[in-house]
């Protein structure tokens, strides 16, 4: 009896796997786009200063403090004006020196300090992104393009050669009649299928002026941010 049981759970764990690949699988060609590609240049340099001038770039650059929750379990508070971020995720404190990230510091230190604030860091890279990507738009090792969607709108297609934690990612921005950010298009190293869409709703004109993006969804799965603020000293 325990040897059929058990030759039963064997069969169940292959069925589950056989359905996940193929849930995967399905997922993959149905979901997938190859990397667009379009023109760069001027044109496309003059689209993203409009979407910045959408999102009052010139207010959020003279911004002092940003404060957000992400996934309502990692929370930060970033000084702009000194380059240093205090992070608190899964118990831990850490304040990150963006500068100098040698000299980052672990509020209670222990023997994991180094992989704590390594992760501390990542986690930033990562979550400030989905507050502060429409302002990214020009870092150093950035390209632009602007592409023709579907519907024969224009988009911007921004890949990130360098900087963050997973450079050589691309984002496919599409923008509202007014170049304010509805959705990107991601290809990033993190996931298999390239071209799954965001949602940037919810836009709050903070105290420093600088606006911002509270909602996103992807999937009809919801990425939380709460208590965003952005003001100035």
């Amino acid at each position: 009896m325990k040897k059929k049981l058990v030759h039963i759970f064997k069969i169940l764990l292959l069925s589950i796997f056989t359905l996940v690949i193929i849930t995967i699988v399905i997922l993959y060609f149905s979901l997938h786009e190859k990397l667009p590609k379009g023109e760069t240049g001027n044109k496309a340099d003059n689209f993203a200063l409009k979407i910045q001038n959408a999102v009052k770039h010139d207010q959020y650059v003279k911004t002092d403090f940003l404060q957000w929750t992400f996934r309502n379990k990692n929370h930060y508070i970033w000084d702009k004006k000194k380059h240093i971020v205090h992070v608190e995720y899964n118990g831990h404190n850490v304040t990150l020196d963006l500068d100098h990230p040698e000299k980052s510091k672990l509020l209670n230190p222990e023997h994991f300090s180094e992989k704590i604030i390594k992760k501390a860091l990542a986690n930033f890279n990562n979550d400030s992104f989905w507050i502060v990507a429409p302002h990214k738009l020009f870092d150093k090792g950035t390209t632009r393009q602007l592409i023709t969607l579907k519907d024969n709108s224009k988009g911007l297609l921004i890949t990130y050669s360098s900087g963050g934690t997973t450079p050589g990612d691309s984002y496919l921005w599409k923008v509202d009649s007014n170049y304010r950010p509805i959705s990107y298009k991601m290809w990033v190293s993190i996931l298999p299928i390239g071209g799954l869409e965001v949602t940037w709703e919810n836009w709050i004109n903070t105290d420093s002026g600088a606006y911002l993006s509270q909602q996103h969804e992807l999937l009809g799965f919801q990425i939380p941010i709460t208590n965003l603020k952005a003001w100035n000293d």
